[in-house]
Parts: C-alpha cells; sequence; structure tokens
C-alpha cells in the first residue's frame, strides 16, 4: 500500500534508547523522486537543532502511535552534522552525513540508491569528540561539487500544475512506497477546474518542475487528466501495479490510442 508523504509531519522519531524529536519536513529528490532525508526539529532536547536523517536509519513505521522507528540512538543523533534551514543542502552537506551515519552514495550508481533499490546503513565512520569531527576523512571517489536537487515537500506542495494545454489545480500531497520510500504518485487537487476531484499522476508524466514559477509541468493535456483515476481514501493504490510503470521512460511505453482513457499511472 502506498503511503502520504504529508501524514508523515509531526510524527516522532523513536530512538533505540528514547524519543528525540519530530518530524518537521521531507526532502526527495526531483530526478529519481525518492524520499532521501527526514527534516527533524530535536525541540528542547537539543536546543531546537535540526538535523537531517535518511531512511536508512528508518527500521519501521509505527502507523498507529505516529511513530518512525530508527536505528540510532539519541547520542548518534546529537553529535551529527547540524542543518542550516536557511540554506539549501549541499552535496558536501550530504557527503558529511554519509561518512557520519555509514550510508552509501545514492548519487552514485544505476539505482534509486546508489548500487542498490533499497536504504542500507553500512559500518559508519565514527566521531571523535576529542576533534569535535569524524576519526577519519576517506579520499571521496565522487566529487563534492553539483546540485543535489533536492526540495522539500512543504516547499512543492501547492505548486501549479501546468498540463499542455493549460493550468488544472496544483499539487496537494505525494504517496511513497514504505520499502524503498520511492514517491511512486503525485496527489493534484483540481479544485481549481475541476471542483471535488483529486486525481493522481505518475512522477514519470512529469516534464519539468519550474521552481522560479512555482509549478510542475507535466505531459498531458488537461482532459487526460479529467478522465485520470481518482483518488480514493478509503483505498488507497497499491505501489506494485505502479512500480514498474514508474521506473519506465517515456519514450519506451507504448503508443496509445485515441480512445485510450488516459490513465496517468503511467
Amino acid at each position: 500500500m502506498l503511503h502520504s508523504l504529508k501524514a508523515l509531519d509531526g510524527f516522532k522519531i523513536a530512538a533505540t534508547d528514547g524519543e528525540l524529536g519530530h518530524v518537521r519536513d521531507i526532502y526527495f529528490d526531483d530526478q529519481k523522486w525518492t524520499v532521501r532525508y527526514f527534516e527533524v526539529d530535536t525541540g528542547g532536547w537539543l536546543s531546537g537543532r535540526n538535523v537531517l536523517l535518511s531512511p536508512a536509519s528508518v527500521e519501521g513505521v509505527d502507523w498507529d502511535n505516529e511513530r518512525l522507528l530508527v536505528k540510532l540512538t539519541r547520542a548518534q543523533v546529537e553529535n551529527s552534522p547540524g542543518l542550516d534551514t536557511a540554506l539549501p543542502v549541499s552535496r558536501q552537506h550530504e557527503l558529511a552525513l554519509s561518512r557520519y551515519y555509514g550510508t552509501p552514495h545514492y548519487w552514485n550508481g544505476p539505482f534509486i540508491w546508489g548500487y542498490t533499490a533499497f536504504p542500507m546503513l553500512v559500518d559508519p565512520i565514527p566521531w571523535d569528540p576529542t576533534t569535535d569531527q569524524l576519526a577519519a576523512q576517506p579520499v571521496d571517489e565522487q566529487p563534492a561539487e553539483g546540485d543535489p536537487h533536492l526540495r522539500t515537500k512543504d516547499e512543492v506542495v501547492g505548486y501549479q500544475i501546468q498540463a499542455s494545454d493549460g493550468v488544472v489545480g496544483h499539487v496537494e500531497d505525494f504517496l511513497f512506497d514504505p520499502r524503498d520510500w520511492s514517491i511512486r504518485l503525485m496527489l493534484v487537487d483540481t479544485r481549481d477546474w475541476l471542483p471535488g476531484r483529486h486525481v493522481l499522476i505518475s512522477p514519470a508524466r512529469i516534464r519539468a518542475v519550474i521552481w522560479e514559477e512555482k509549478a510542475v509541468q507535466v505531459r498531458a493535456s488537461r482532459g487526460e487528466i479529467e478522465n485520470s483515476p481518482e483518488y480514493d481514501t478509503r483505498n488507497p493504490p497499491d505501489g506494485a501495479a505502479a512500480d514498474e510503470l514508474f521506473r519506465q521512460p517515456a519514450e519506451n511505453r507504448p503508443a496509445r490510442s485515441s480512445g485510450d482513457s488516459g490513465n496517468l499511472f503511467w
């Protein structure tokens, strides 16, 4: 079953030795459409210090009690590289997080998590409290420069949806697969044009995200979106059916007939 990304807002972070804060926002990348980090507000525990945690540290989601269960101690999070919320997340900061927590570089390799299809932890490099830095600084094969293409959920929710023939609504939410934290579907509120309808579009149909215009361009007409699947909160879609369609490039999909109803799970 796919789950709402917005539903994770406020979820408590349960470390192995106690709670350490709550989810403030979520970072995803707009190339492979995958959740990369949870921005965690540590509240009074660390004087309001915000940190980033990778899905690789999550061992389970307690939906009933609204908690993310992480394979970390409070001390590990306390000593982790901090987050400057006034600046975009840089590749340098990601490298520091990768070294500290022992997460592989997801931007290397052919899969959504680099050389693996699922997030995972490896042996982390320990933090040296005497020098207040990592105990070792290995040479990185991947240059630290470059745009990591990380965007926050709160930033993109509300962006206009630009179909090929005009504006049709706005981004309402994203649906993700908790097995690998990939974003499978985008939830679009069409009440600006089709009152009361919420429809689903695969990220594979997104042509571009125009940050300056606060807009998402999609490879679909307004008519196609009108005939696309409506979101039923009582019966959320299953990620298995959309899994291959999500990864399949648009140019490799079979041609659509003129009578096609415009299923935007494509």
